[in-house]
């Protein structure tokens, strides 16, 4: 199965919070049917963002859970309509977000691996531009599936 696919993909998020945010994408994650318990994996999402951001810069977030709660490692996908605070590192609110599920028995540095591989292209204007840009699920699922080929086993 593919790590990230259309139904995984949200281009209007209509969020006043990165908490609404995070919520929309867990449900877009739950209703794939790539978690065991919805309310766990929020929580172990909750937990880390509480460690420290997951705003990263550039209007990006990257919240991610490792938990038991989730059957297969996961990137959702989601474009707001209007920038939320995020507490970023650089300040800036942020209007896209990719949300990550990973099983807590995965390969212990999985997540990093995907993670690095988005901070990987995300420094690049051009690929921002077309996240931001896109008008079709599928676009997005192409874009990402190639920048993160090999990244996950």
């Amino acid at each position: 199965m593919e790590i990230i696919s259309e139904e995984l993909i949200d281009l209007a998020i209509d969020a006043d919070s990165k908490m609404t945010a995070i919520n929309v994408l867990a449900d877009r994650i739950n209703q794939a049917g790539r978690l065991h318990d919805h309310a766990g994996y929020i929580e172990s999402v909750v937990e880390r963002e509480n460690l420290t951001t997951t705003g990263i810069g550039f209007g990006i977030a990257i919240p991610h859970g490792k938990s038991a709660h989730v059957k297969e490692t996961t990137v959702a996908f989601g474009r707001l309509k209007n920038k939320v605070d995020w507490q970023s590192l650089d300040g800036e609110n942020v209007g896209l977000v990719f949300l990550l599920a990973v099983p807590e028995e995965c390969q212990g540095d999985q997540h990093l691996r995907i993670i690095a591989g988005l901070s990987r292209k995300l420094v690049h204007q051009e690929f921002r531009d077309t996240l931001q840009q896109a008008s079709s699920d599928q676009e997005i699922v192409n874009l990402l599936n190639d920048s993160l080929a090999g990244v996950v086993a």
